[in-house]
Order: C-alpha cells, then structure tokens, then sequence
C-alpha cells in the first residue's frame, strides 16, 4: 500500500478497539516470568555453553600479545576466541567501532576475547587468566580540549544537514533590542535498561540462530551477515521480547558476534550476557554536548534572530549528537542558523539513545527561551505561545505541519498544573526549610514514517493473527497491533494472536526513533485490508461496503461469520506500508509541554521534584494507556537526566569510571512524585492511515529544562551545566 495522500475516512476512524486502554496482552508472560528473553531461552538451547566476554585494558592503542595458555587449560573451559581465531570478519556499516577488537584498540572494553566455558563462573574464570600485552597509544577525551578542532560532520539520513542559514542571522542579532548569548552543557549518559544486551547463539551447519535483545531484526541480520560474510539467507535472528532498549539495540553489539563466534568455535549453543559495567563502557552511550544558543528579539517579544551551535564527540568516522535539530523547527524567527561539529573522541561509541539530538538539544534551548522570557518580563509561556509557527521556519508557509498544536500542549499543561499561582520572582515560595519553585518547558520530536509491512490471516475458526519482525521494547507493540488487527477484521483482541521478532516474518519498521508505533500498525493496516478485499472477493462482496464487525462479514442483508468466510483452509494476506512525499510536503513533528514544581533545600541545595504534568499532541493516541506509561516512563528519565545523570570519564585512561548501577545514578520511586499525563484529541491523517504518531520519546525532551527552570524559579541559581548537582546550587546560592 502506497501511502502518498492524506488519509480519509477508513474503519480505524471507528475507535471501538484502537484508542481504547487495553491491557497488554504480553502483560500475564511477563510479570509471571513465563516470557523467554534472549538468555533465558533454555527450550531452544538445551545443552548451552556459557561465554564471557573479556574488554580491551586500555582505550587506545594496539594489541602486542595474547597469552591464552593458561585460560585454555582452567577447568571448564571449551573455546576462546580472540581475533587471531576469529576468521576473517567484515565491519558492519552501522558501526563506528568494531565488535571485535585486534590488533587496533578503539575504545576501552572493547572486545578482545570470548572464553566459552561450560558454566558461566568458568567462563569468567577463565577470561580473567588471559594475560594481554598492550602498546598504549594517547587518546583524547576531554570535549572541551577537543572542540577547537571540531569539524563539520558527514550528513546523512538520521543526522541530517550539519548546517542550515536563513536569512542574516548575525545582522539581525547584533541589532536586536534584547539577546541573549549563553553555553550550556549536557554530559555523557549511558543506559541503563533492566535486560542487559544478551545473545544465545546456535549454528546448524552453515547456518545461524540468534536469539537476541534487539530492536531492529532486519538491521540485525544485515550487521551479521556483513560481520561473519556469509549469507543473509544463513541468519535466523529472534527477539520476541526485549526488557528494554532505548536506541542501545538499534544494532548489534558484541554479545551477538561473540556469541555466535564462540558457538561456532565450541560447536555448542553459547550464551552470552554483557555484564552491566560492559553495558556502559562496551556499547554506546549518550555523548556529551556543548550548546551555544544566541537569541535576539524585539521588546514585544518576537524573535528576530536565533541560533544555535552544538559540539559533540564520537570515535574517528562516528556522527555527531544533532542537539540543534529541534530549534530548526520549534520557534518563528526570520533570521536563523544552526551548525553541529564533530571531535574525534576515543570513548565508547556515540549513538542513540533516547530521543536522540532533541532530548539534549531541548535541555539547552528551553532554559535560553526562559533567560529571554526574563529579560523580556515576560510569562514563559506566553513567550513561547507568541513564537509559535504553523509552517517550517526555515522553508516558509510552502511547507506547514501537518498538525501542530504546541499552544494547545502549553494552554492545557498550563492549566491542569496550576501555572497561574507561580511567583515570577525567584526565592520567593517558601515551605518550611525549602525553596519551592515552578517551571516549564516546551516538548517537541520529529515524526518519521518507515516502510512496514505484516502477514494477517484468518484460520477457520476465525481467529485472527498477525506475524511481522516488529520488536516490543516494552513500548507496548504487542498490543496496539492487536487492536490494529482487531479493528480492521471486527474481531475482539482476545481472537488476535500477534507474533513479533523473527526475521522469517515480513521487515518491519522496527523498534526505533519514534516511529514505530504508528509506522508497524500501518502496515498492519495494509495487510488487513487486503485480506478484507480477500474474503469480500470469496463472498462476491463489494469490497467498499462491506462491514468486519462482531466477529461477522456483512454487506447489505447478507451476513456470514468470519471462520465461515474464509473456510477452513483460512485465508491470509501480506502487504507493506510504503510512504511517500507527505513528510517533505509537511513538517511532521509532535508537541508537548511539561511543568514541574521543585523544593531546593536552602542549606543543603538538595533538589526534590514535588510535581510534574505534561500535555502532549502526537496523533491519535493508538492505547491510552501504554502510551501514558510510556510517557511517565520518559519523564522519569528526563528528571535523571536533570539531578543525577552523568557518566564520570576518567581522563587518564579513557573510560566511565561510575559503570555500575551504584555509582551512576538514576532515580528510584522516591524521586518521582505523581505525574500528571493529558494527551490532546488529534489525528492526523497526514501521518499514516493510522492518523497517528510517536510518543515513547516525546515525553522525555524538555523535562530536564523544566525542571531547571524550575530550581531556579525556587533559588534563583540559573545553572548551565547539567546534571544539576547540589555542588552548582550552592556555589549559586552563595553568590546570590
């Protein structure tokens, strides 16, 4: 199906099943512990050998010598691969650094050797007696010694344009009646999902099964076979449940290719777990930013210039953290410019993770716009509200949104919070020994369709199901796809089943970058009306009027039942979501805003989160109830990322040292006060024949703005470095 025309009226319009608060269907297997997640898979695996994985000791540099002797002979151990062993490998284009490493060096835990063992302790024993001779090279860490030397990255689909330019920002901004001119920074933050990156690996002559944490199947596949250079059609990967991923299982990471490495070389099963300090130092993380946002605007208000540079660093050939993309589309001004650079830093890789560019780029722009809100003796929001746009700020009204209700995100946030009773003034609210304050901040993330496609049939006895390598992240696919299907075919959830992660099924958009929600259930849409079309042409039913309802396919007076209709045999369809134009024709994005009341401790500068709301336009909202704990769940990360996270690099040998769940801090239930979630009543039929959107990173971006705002509404310390420790409260606090 070629979606290339705005939707009209079509059966999910009906809302019986879509838009309604089903439980998750993969809830009862999950909370029983009866969901097989990638370690866990005993029934596929049975005579499993166990592999653990040893990094690389230094950041940089080359591998001189392995000495595997000693480990070749520790009780238990079957294989050890290193890259001496490993035959010959390919570099998978998705990544910036190599799975394995040898003889180069990359990064610090960079993979260096497999040990398969027959029992985990084995493994781990074994690995900690190869002894490996390094020649240490100097590595650069520091962004700020390296931003001098930043350079304008390589554009590509995810990142795009390095730079944009409207009209004369620099004039405009020089002769602006109040600007603002600030840095802000944004650490290094890693993941910390509760399911570790995990593979089971079996080969079968020339062919592997991976059963594996992963987000994009497809993507999976194609690293592999580019990786191990045998053939697509010789990989079998599987991920029906995944405990989290948060843009760390967009690809492959080094437990999938020592896994099938160590199988291969053990010609057993292998198992293998990254341990959590390898999730933050063998992976990727979030890079670190520093931001400079320049905004001029008249005395009433409106904004005649602004712009926005942001630095990041990655390994040599990564890509940058676009932290500037959002300001290209959020705010109305005549005159722009935006400009991201890349150093070359020797830290783990750079990627996404959560909301990339827009989760830290809002973090910088949204404590600017409340410095110019300031300057200006303005209401913040109503200084947001006066810079709204309906079209593409940096192309002109011959491209609009497709639906853009920011005001009404920021109105209704505003109400519901109770926005009116904030004191403007700072330190001004006291409560007993703490400073108590407000602030808010506009939401904002892209809209991206990808092709999707789905098989749906129907068996005789009318039960409906659905199969498509579409991955659930605890995002809640399961699901939203089962009402899709349910609402297309007249059926009740309970007669869908819905098999997800295997690439043997159709390519889905996969788990990712905020479109899969709405892209994976468009495809299902697709396949089902094709298979409608199916059974009318069985039935000779106008395929226009029929009607899929109760269980019953109708047309006119005639009525027949599903399993009827389409025998015993069943009937079944695929077809694939292909988008069109529509996101170049129309800026495609989602809104929110968020609000939060903080307590700063007036002797201490501990920060406390006492409330939070957030009103969110994204589409139709497909489960109203996944979707908001998907946005809790986000705005939960947003506050981490505003108190407490910070991955702590240590500058002489190039790591995180806080890699552990101990030492880099990430909040708990009692740091999170009862969050308030409205979503807006909107479709649009611009996005998808769903008429939805995303949301699982929409309610992360701007929360940590927020709250900043908000401590600073309470102490009056505006603090530009994040994370927003109590050290920066109270040199603030003394000084003011």
């Amino acid at each position: 199906m070629k979606f290339d025309t705005p939707a009209t009226a079509n059966v999910i319009d009906k809302m019986t099943v879509v838009g309604q608060p089903v439980d998750r269907i993969d809830g009862k297997a999950k909370t029983t512990g009866t969901a097989p997640y990638a370690y866990e898979r005993h029934d596929v695996a049975p005579n499993a050998a166990y592999g653990y994985i040893l990094g690389a000791a230094i950041a940089k540099g080359r591998i001189e010598q392995i000495d595997l002797a000693q480990a070749q002979r520790s009780p238990g151990v079957l294989a050890i691969v290193t890259y001496k062993t490993a035959g010959k490998l390919g570099k998978a284009q998705a990544h910036t650094a190599k799975l394995l490493a040898g003889p180069e060096v990359q990064h610090f835990d960079q993979a260096v050797a497999v040990v398969v063992a027959e029992t985990f302790e084995q493994a781990r024993a074994g690995a900690k007696l190869i002894k490996v001779s390094y020649a240490k090279a100097k590595g650069g860490y520091d962004l700020a010694a390296a931003k001098a030397g930043a350079i304008k990255p390589q554009e590509n689909e995810f990142s795009g344009h390095a730079d944009t330019a409207v009209g004369d920002f620099s004039g405009a901004f020089a002769h602006a009646p109040v600007k603002l001119d600030a840095t802000y920074t944004t650490p290094d933050q890693c993941h910390a999902m509760m399911e570790p990156h995990a593979t089971t690996a079996a080969w079968t002559g020339d062919k592997l099964t991976l059963w594996t944490s992963n987000q994009m199947i497809a993507w999976a596949v194609r690293d592999m076979s580019q990786t191990l250079l045998i053939p697509k059609e010789n990989i079998h990967v599987m991920s029906p449940y995944v405990g989290g991923g948060f843009g760390s299982k967009l690809w492959v990471r080094s437990d999938a290719l020592m896994a099938a490495l160590g199988a291969r070389a053990a010609r057993r099963p292998v198992k293998v777990a990254l341990a959590r300090p390898q999730v933050f130092n063998n992976t990727t993380h979030r890079p670190a930013t520093i931001q400079r946002i320049r905004i001029g605007a008249d005395r009433a208000g409106k904004i005649l210039a602004i712009g926005h540079e942001s630095w990041s660093g990655d390994l040599a050939g990564g890509g940058p953290e676009t932290a500037a993309n959002q300001t290209r589309l959020l705010y109305a001004g005549a005159n722009r410019m935006t400009a991201h650079r890349l150093a070359t830093l020797d830290l783990p890789e750079g990627n996404a993770m959560r909301a990339p560019g827009e989760a830290p780029g809002l973090m910088a722009l949204e404590i600017a716009m409340d410095e110019m809100a300031e300057k200006l003796r303005m209401d913040p929001v109503e200084f947001r509200i006066l810079n709204d746009t309906q079209f593409d700020p940096e192309v002109g009204p011959k491209r609009p949104f497709s639906h853009r209700d920011l005001i009404g995100c920021l109105r209704t946030g505003a109400e519901r919070f109770g926005w009116s009773r904030r004191v403007p003034t700072p330190g001004q609210v006291r409560d007993g020994r703490w400073l108590v304050g407000m602030g808010m901040a506009a939401a904002f993330r892209g809209n991206v369709p990808m092709k999707s496609a789905a098989r749906v049939g129907v068996d005789g006895k009318g039960v409906v199901t659905v199969a498509t390598d579409m991955t659930d992240i605890g995002t809640g696919s399961y699901t939203v796809i089962a009402q899709t299907a349910a609402e297309m075919m007249g059926v009740p959830v309970d007669k869908v089943i819905v098999l997800l992660g295997d690439s043997r099924f159709p390519v889905s958009a996969g788990s990712g970058g905020q479109w899969g929600g709405n892209s994976a259930t468009a495809g299902v849409y697709a396949a089902c009306v094709k298979l409608r079309e199916a059974i009318a042409g069985k039935l000779g039913f106008d395929p226009d009027k029929v009607v899929f309802e109760d269980g019953k396919v109708r047309s006119g007076r005639r009525s027949v039942s599903l399993a009827k209709a389409v025998g015993a045999a069943g009937l079944s369809a695929e077809d694939v979501i292909e988008f069109g134009d529509l996101d170049k024709t129309y800026a495609q994005a989602t809104f929110g805003g968020h609000f939060a009341e903080v307590g700063v401790d007036a002797d201490t500068g501990e920060i406390r989160v006492r409330k939070m709301s957030g009103a969110f336009a994204a589409g139709r909202i497909l489960n109203p109830k996944s979707a908001r704990s998907q946005v809790i769940g986000a705005m939960t990360m947003g506050v981490g990322a505003a108190l407490m996270e910070e991955a702590v690099i240590d500058q002489r040998f190039g790591y995180f040292v806080n890699h552990d769940m101990a030492e880099y801090q990430v909040p708990v239930h009692a740091d999170i006060p009862h969050q308030d979630v409205f979503f807006l009543d909107e479709a649009d039929a611009k996005s998808s024949p769903m008429k939805a959107k995303g949301v699982g990173e929409l309610g992360i971006c701007g929360v940590a703005a927020a709250v900043a705002n908000a401590v600073y509404n309470a102490c009056g310390v505006r603090i530009r470095e994040y994370p927003l420790t109590l050290d920066k409260v109270l040199k603030g606090m003394a000084s003011v």
